[in-house]
């Protein structure tokens, strides 16, 4: 009876990964000097009564290295697009045209390059936490099957293959970690 019984290690591996795509998501978003349109993606826009991402307010272009623009679809909302892009602490001071939004990137001082560090730091931590929320999962199917009748020598198997893959993704994050850090520090 107990042979029958097993973990779903390809849902954990899946939800694990889910974590190191957000981490990768969310880095980024991280300003390094270089216009990104993905830097402005957190920013949200009180919209029609609703908080709105920037993107579905306007379009959101690169025109040079060192430059994002928003063209805003409505006028009545370019002073909100505006004070959302102040308000939303990248460090960036948003210069209008008319409808469209000029973010020039200005160039990264050493206190804010290692601000930004910090940030991705949190990023990382967040990651590790999410994987260790889903190994804790994997640690209760485990209890559970045990309680169905999984024997001692079945229960240290996916105890060690799930803390097996809690630490390929855990190493993934530092190491992603890392690079980001590098990316951020380099002049």
């Amino acid at each position: 009876m107990s042979d029958d019984i097993e973990i779903d290690t390809d849902d954990l591996e899946r939800r694990m990964e889910g974590g190191i795509t957000a981490l990768r998501h969310e880095f980024g978003t991280l300003r390094t000097g270089r216009a990104s349109a993905t830097m402005v993606e957190p920013v949200m826009v009180d919209a029609y009564g609703a908080m709105t991402p920037i993107n579905q307010v306007g379009t959101v272009n690169v025109p040079e290295p060192r430059m994002v623009t928003i063209n805003v679809w409505d006028k009545g909302l370019v002073g909100k697009v505006e004070k959302a892009i102040r308000e939303s602490g990248l460090g960036i001071n948003p210069q209008l045209n008319g409808t469209i939004i000029m973010l020039p990137i200005p160039e990264l001082n050493e206190e804010r390059r290692r601000e930004l560090t910090k940030v991705a730091a949190q990023y990382a931590e967040n990651a590790r936490v999410a994987i260790r929320n889903v190994r804790r999962d994997g640690m209760d199917q485990i209890k559970k099957a045990k309680g169905d009748g999984m024997s001692e020598d079945d229960q240290k198997f996916w105890h060690d293959e799930v803390q097996a893959m809690t630490d390929r993704h855990i190493a993934l994050v530092d190491k992603a970690l890392e690079e980001k850090q590098a990316e951020i520090m380099q002049v």
